[in-house]
């Protein structure tokens, strides 16, 4: 399994302000978008979350996301090694998504890019 790069997932109250100081930080601009009544934008590495606190609740434990090439190669790998698939994988609008937790508890996302396949 190819390890593209990692997120660090930020859970904020302002989002607006988060936005301006992470944009400046790594100097590029916020991609932005809405996911289950959480308002989340990408800037650079970093994913900043915003929204109900019981919809933040369960984002939270979710360590960082990790981007790989193939998710379906990433969940035979995880699999094999002793992690537990508990969500997907699963169509997103950005590709596909699993989230996994490893053996020692931490919990991840691994996310790629590829598209549904077409029906």
């Amino acid at each position: 399994m190819e390890i593209l790069g990692t997120t660090l997932r930020v859970c904020v109250e302002d989002l607006e302000s988060s936005v301006a100081f992470y944009e400046q930080l790594a100097g590029s601009r916020a991609l932005r978008f809405e996911r289950g009544g959480v308002s989340v934008a990408a800037v650079g590495c970093f994913l900043l979350m915003s929204g109900p606190e019981e919809e933040l609740a369960v984002l939270r434990k979710v360590a960082a996301t990790i981007a790989v090439r193939d998710v379906d190669e990433a969940n035979a790998v995880l699999t094999a090694s002793g992690a537990k698939v508990i969500a997907g994988p699963v169509p997103t609008p950005a590709g596909r998504n699993l989230i996994a937790l490893h053996p020692d508890g931490s919990v991840f996302e691994y996310v790629d890019r590829q598209a549904p396949p077409e029906s």
